[in-house]
């Protein structure tokens, strides 16, 4: 199956070019440090809303500083945010959704109802409120993230539990005395795997919008910490006489949410039999 999911990957061109594309990011962010040819931290007040040159490919900003070598550390921030807010949200989704389709009855209505609940607030919002009592930082935004983004995944589990629970798979393992937790982790979810990945990769874009609005308001990721949605929210003061403030960043969000999402929308139609096709 990993096969066959793998080649129809490959054969969609743009999920493919939205594939090398977050590879790319991915190893930008993890040797930032060595990639980016300034200090993103140094200010020089002698080189203030400098335009892209030889010397800065991307500008300055208002304190001189590099904006090639503070987006390329944003990356950093950005995909950190993205991949440990999923992780919390896809951890505690597959938790909840798995017991609340194994075992139904009360335990299934009470998370149901928490979803149900959960879902009734806008989840902007929601972040806001939170995020507005406490302090702003790059670990309060992924917890904060991840527990407000779970809840989608519990009703796919969910789902897919509801309908492996009967399979003669799972009544053999329990006419053998397989333990509950052993029939839930050991056999449904491991055959429930692919829609999971599938709103992991989706959750990843997610967090990582959500991280620079929150940036771009305040409420992120703090100065001088350089983030994509920090540069954009000071580029909105000087948007007039130095576009490339919010133009490159700008760039950085939408093509790194892109990719997630193409690649998202491959893994969503690859792992559906439906579309199987023998090559």
């Amino acid at each position: 199956m990993f096969k066959i999911i793998l080649r129809r990957i490959l054969k969609n061109k743009f999920a493919l070019a939205g594939l090398i594309f977050i590879f790319f990011i991915v190893f930008v962010a993890i040797f930032s440090s060595y990639i980016a040819p300034y200090d993103p931290y140094k200010i020089n007040v002698y080189k203030v809303l400098e335009p892209p040159s030889k010397e800065h490919p991307f500008g300055t900003d208002e304190l001189g500083r590099d904006v090639l070598s503070r987006v390329i550390y944003g990356a950093k921030v950005s995909l950190k945010v993205g991949f440990l807010a999923m992780g919390i949200a896809i951890l505690t989704g597959t938790i909840l959704g798995a017991l609340a389709g194994y075992y139904g009855g009360l335990i299934d209505s009470i998370i149901m109802r928490v979803v149900d609940v959960m879902l009734s607030f806008p989840t902007l919002f929601l972040i806001l409120a939170v995020v507005a009592f406490l302090e702003p930082s790059i670990y309060i935004i992924m917890i904060v993230i991840g527990l407000t983004g779970w809840m989608d995944v519990a009703r796919l589990v969910r789902a897919e539990v509801l309908s492996l629970k009967e399979r003669e798979f799972v009544l053999a393992a329990r006419a053998i005395g397989a333990s509950s937790f052993r029939i839930i982790f050991r056999h449904i979810l491991p055959n429930a795997i692919y829609p999971v990945i599938v709103a992991a990769t989706f959750s990843v874009g997610g967090a990582i919008l959500i991280e620079s609005g929150l940036s771009f308001l305040g409420l992120g990721v703090q100065p001088p910490e350089p983030s994509w949605g920090g540069i954009l929210s000071i580029g909105k003061d000087y948007i007039t006489v130095a576009w490339w403030l919010s133009l490159f960043p700008g760039i950085a969000i939408f093509l790194t949410v892109l990719s997630f999402n193409l690649v998202g929308e491959a893994l969503r139609d690859a792992t559906d039999p439906r579309h199987w096709t023998e090559d």
